[in-house]
């Protein structure tokens, strides 16, 4: 037997996420939850933050509407109010699954982790599709019904394959761009053009251990600490605003390739939470820095 709803909300009544950030002044909260209450929704789930270094204010509402409303609607009579505090503010429908593009080199620990955790419905996630300058991942990526693009990267086709991505991004509608070890250099104008859409993974010993067999370097030294961080992307080299980070203890026991392993699961853990929170709207840029809401 279904258990009864708690209130007289319908059982499928639609959801929504509204983020926002603007400068910190009394009436925020108020004119959000007024909002809300004019237009028939209620709220789920609220969280805020104001940062007391920059003076900004950040918001995270989850809320569902008792009578069916479109997101274009809800956004357009929300204008008003997001224009009256200077927001800068989103707000999409919570139910639906956030396209994203995988783009992938010669490790494929994490693409692999991610196929897995979306097909099983760990991730909130449709994998639009897979991008590599290599076909050694095409058929495991076939294997999960996912397209696969083989795009060949050299100095003189690096913006040609830049533009045949954003032809990609576009027509599938992706809305996050991850780059699961992913090893080229991307150009400061795809930077621009997907600020804030596209993540990436790297160790934690960075700027140690730089250039080839980093965790072969990093067992010569002894570390006793490995790890791994999930960033947005910037033009500023794997030094975008940080998102995630995972760290495991090893010992003097471990070899490198024990090393690679563990780091390996690191990486995937760190890459998986971050695509997770920022697809359920969790990440909230402030600068050079992250607002996560758990």
């Amino acid at each position: 037997m279904t258990p009864s709803l708690p209130d007289d909300r319908p059982a499928t009544a639609d959801q929504y996420v509204l983020t926002l950030s603007c400068p910190d002044r009394p009436g925020i909260v108020h004119a959000v939850s007024s909002y809300l209450f004019m237009t028939g929704c209620n709220i789920e789930d609220s969280q805020q933050f104001k940062d007391p270094g920059t003076g900004l204010f950040f918001m995270r509402v989850h809320f569902s509407a008792e009578k069916p409303v479109s997101p274009e609607k809800l956004r357009a009579s929300f204008a008003a109010v997001g224009d009256s505090f200077a927001m800068d503010w989103q707000l999409g429908d919570a139910d639906r699954r956030m396209r994203i593009v995988v783009m992938v080199s010669k490790f494929g620990h994490c693409l692999n982790d991610l196929l897995f955790r979306t097909r099983i419905g760990a991730l909130p996630v449709e994998i639009a599709a897979v991008v590599s300058n290599h076909r050694d991942f095409e058929e495991l990526t076939a294997s999960y019904g996912v397209p696969f693009h083989h795009i060949p990267v050299t100095a003189d086709t690096k913006e040609a394959a830049e533009a045949e991505l954003l032809r990609i991004v576009a027509e599938q509608e992706v809305e996050l761009v991850v780059l699961a070890r992913y090893m080229q250099v991307v150009s400061d104008d795809l930077c621009k053009q997907l600020a804030g859409r596209i993540i990436n993974i790297h160790h934690s010993f960075l700027p140690s251990f730089k250039g080839a067999k980093p965790y072969h370097q990093a067992h010569a030294r002894g570390v006793k600490l490995i790890g791994a961080t999930a960033h947005y992307v910037t033009a500023e080299l794997d030094e975008g605003p940080i998102i995630e980070q995972e760290v495991e203890r090893v010992g003097h026991e471990l070899s490198p390739a024990q090393l690679v392993a563990v780091g390996r699961d690191v990486e995937c853990q760190a890459l998986a939470r971050a695509v997770k929170w920022h697809s359920e709207r969790r990440v909230l840029l402030n600068g050079s820095r992250t607002v996560v809401f758990d």
